[in-house]
């Protein structure tokens, strides 16, 4: 189900619709292309009216384009005539724009060849030429890179990005990745249970995420529970403000892994509060992990007996049992009010 969204998309702009499986971003792609129609509100394009509860533009003719993750190329058709394929105007004209398009995703040399004959990647690009070839005002991607593998995913994505911009195409990318996210979208539409709880540019939405669950999304969360009293909530790491709320509101504070500073004594970590940091806590390590580009450490809190993940540059291995004094940025936390009991 889909509740009230909102959306305008611009020239030139990548909006993506980003959210969990089941949250209803492909349900609204689907209303925008009309395949399927929506029981209230209105779709305009260039503010000519394409669909309301009772007038409907057929899709053929709403001038939006289409990509899906199994790129939905026609077997029976050459490259060629899959990009031809709903172009008008005379035969000549018509290969004349295959030809554009091709040269335009590097593809000529397969002007004559099968679906089948092209790598996912390859099929990709020719997807992307025949949504193109039309010249849609508003491109619609529904999961488009989820089917290739992670060595070509990047580069490809990038490529396409690059082509949708030079057209000047309004595009509404539906993922369920925030890395994809933050690398395609000039905006960031995020959605849960059918609604659009944040809607802004990349940075925004992940450094001013508007509740508990907006910051778990993007990445793994720490969480301290704490109960206000006299607009302060107090943790293991000292007191945080919570201006507004009244005593007594249970209240979350919300931190990313790569924001807790880890130290082996409290001497490294200095002898008292700090501004940034507020105070040391000791903890012992859970387990580590080396992840790649960067280690993850679990600790166990001694006060509270809370689990918290930091993230180190590098490898960081310590043993299991370690003593260690933790502390995290105050100005990367965020302040939540809560349902849950501290």
């Amino acid at each position: 189900m889909v509740d009230g969204v909102s959306l305008t998309i611009q020239p030139g702009q990548v909006t993506c619709l980003l959210g969990p499986s089941g949250c209803g971003k492909s349900t609204t792609l689907r209303m925008i292309a009309g395949v399927e129609m929506q029981d209230s509100g209105e779709i305009y394009v260039d503010g000519a009216l394409i669909c309301d509860t009772r007038f409907r533009v057929p899709p053929e003719r709403r001038e939006i384009g289409l990509m899906f993750q199994d790129f939905a190329l026609f077997p029976h058709l050459s490259v060629a005539g899959n990009i031809a394929y709903g172009l008008s105007g005379s035969k000549a004209e018509k290969r004349a724009r295959v030809e554009e398009m091709l040269d335009r995703v590097r593809m000529s040399r397969f002007i004559d060849a099968f679906p089948h004959q092209l790598s996912g990647g390859e099929q990709q690009r020719i997807a992307l030429a025949r949504a193109l070839a039309p010249r849609p005002r508003i491109m619609l991607m529904d999961e488009p890179f989820s089917g290739l593998d992670n060595r070509l995913r990047d580069g490809i994505r990038d490529e396409t990005l690059a082509i949708l911009k030079e057209e000047d195409t309004g595009v509404l990318l539906v993922t369920h990745e925030p890395d994809e996210a933050m690398r395609m979208a000039d905006e960031i539409a995020l959605m849960r249970d059918g609604v659009i709880v944040q809607r802004g540019a990349p940075y925004n939405v992940y450094t001013r995420p508007v509740d508990r669950a907006s910051v778990a999304f993007f990445s793994d969360a720490n969480r301290l529970c704490s109960v206000v009293q006299g607009a302060l909530a107090m943790t293991p790491f000292g007191r945080f403000l919570a201006p507004g709320l009244p005593d007594g509101t249970r209240v979350d504070i919300v931190f990313r892994p790569q924001h807790v500073k880890i130290d082996f004594d409290r001497a490294g970590v200095g002898p008292g509060p700090t501004p940034t940091e507020g105070t040391a806590a000791r903890a012992h390590v859970i387990r580590a992990r080396f992840m790649g580009n960067e280690s993850l450490i679990e600790f166990r809190m001694d006060d509270t007996g809370a689990v918290i993940k930091s993230t180190v540059p590098g490898v960081f291995l310590p043993p299991a049992d370690t003593v260690m004094w933790l502390r995290i940025r105050r100005d990367k936390c965020f302040v939540f009010e809560s349902g849950e009991a501290p």
